[in-house]
């Protein structure tokens, strides 16, 4: 192996791309090493979908302005299309925000309990259940409804597209948070394996921290 496949290689176990097997021992630890190595993938496939989606339609949206206004002309899926990247774009939202538990919370309960404390870790536990369960209901959910709409013949207006095609994102979004959820509550992912944001300074714990040194 040469040097430069040498630090590819380092970079992509760094990263959870390849599976690291010196950190994992017996057959749990290499599970969730793989396990991991899936999740990172997975999220990695829907941030580029993401990002296509949102570029595609801010070029649609901003080419769809200039013809309306400086050629008085414009197409006629130029509505329908961006419309659906919103959809793509937001349910792939969801699913990332979901992995970095970057969603909104109010968390006055949980601050007011000491960092690793049982009642904390029973939120965050409690919090992963919830979680698990929405998905679960998005996928399923979703899976069905698409099954029903794949049994008539209704398309789009504009793109011709069948009707169903406009939920796909459902179904994959609850996958991923199922998916995220139960190796969150198997312990095989930890909070602080961050893939879209970087770890936040608690200032409450900070806080509580400069309150005991000054009482000591």
């Amino acid at each position: 192996m040469s040097k430069e496949e040498n630090k590819v290689v380092q970079w992509m176990r760094k990263n959870h791309l390849l599976p690291d097997w010196k950190l994992a021992t017996g057959f749990w630890g290499k599970f969730g090493e793989v396990m991991r190595t899936i999740n990172h993938w997975c999220h990695r496939f829907i941030l580029i979908i993401a990002d296509v989606s949102l570029v595609a339609m801010v070029a649609i949206v901003f080419y769809t302005v200039v013809l309306r206004y400086c050629f008085n002309t414009g197409i006629g899926w130029a509505e329908e299309v961006p419309r659906l990247l919103v959809v793509l774009f937001a349910f792939m939202a969801c699913a990332m925000g979901t992995r970095d538990h970057m969603h909104v919370s109010v968390n006055v309960l949980y601050n007011a309990f000491e960092k690793g404390s049982k009642p904390r870790v029973f939120m965050e536990y409690l919090t992963d259940v919830c979680v698990l369960i929405c998905g679960w209901i998005l996928m399923t959910n979703g899976y069905q409804y698409m099954a029903r709409l794949m049994r008539v013949t209704g398309v789009l207006p504009m793109t011709g597209l069948r009707t169903w095609v406009q939920y796909i994102p459902m179904p994959i979004t609850g996958f991923i948070m199922v998916f995220d959820s139960l190796l969150f509550l198997t312990g095989i992912l930890k909070p602080d394996d961050l893939m879209y944001s970087e770890k936040e300074t608690d200032y409450v714990e900070e806080a509580k921290k400069i309150s005991r040194e000054a009482r000591a």
